[in-house]
């Protein structure tokens, strides 16, 4: 289904916006590794998410700014390069959201997100980072995390 959809969308015109978006994706890595606060974050749509590999982790973009900032001014922040990135369309072309695995100093994590054309320029409306997890080793990593996240369902669910 997937395979369909790129075909038909690369006949209908989105190959210029899909170019547009992985060079704006692309910026806004190199714009982290660079510890560039402003140029990241004006990549960022006013209205946004940050979702982070913490189930705690999920800030709009004043507070994700606010969270980032001490990382950004001591030059600590994080270099992410995509190893595979797939991008979708809505069928008017002015909404896409993306997947892309990423080599990051966390190993591959998966960053997923939606992008919106907002006067002529792509802004990242949400980002979503996660880690993954080789199914080889799921059962450690579920052992090493339980206990922390069996705290966190108790406290959501009350």
């Amino acid at each position: 289904m997937g395979f369909s959809l790129l075909t038909a969308q690369s006949k209908t015109g989105f190959e210029k916006e899909k170019s547009e978006i992985t060079t704006m994706l692309d910026t806004f890595n190199a714009m982290a590794a660079k510890a560039d606060y402003i140029a990241y974050f004006n990549l960022f749509a006013e209205e946004s998410t940050f979702i982070g590999t913490d189930a705690t982790e999920i800030w709009d973009k004043k507070a994700f700014m606010v969270w980032a900032k001490p990382y950004f001014d001591k030059k600590k922040t994080w270099n992410f390069k995509a190893l595979k990135r797939n991008i979708y369309f809505s069928k008017d072309g002015k909404l896409a959201w993306f997947d892309e695995l990423l080599d990051t100093q966390m190993k591959i994590c998966r960053g997923s997100g939606v992008v919106e054309k907002i006067n002529g320029s792509w802004k990242v409306k949400q980002y979503v980072l996660s880690m993954t997890v080789p199914n080889e080793v799921v059962d450690k990593v579920v052992t090493e995390k339980a206990p922390i996240e069996d705290a966190l369902i108790k406290k959501l669910k009350s």
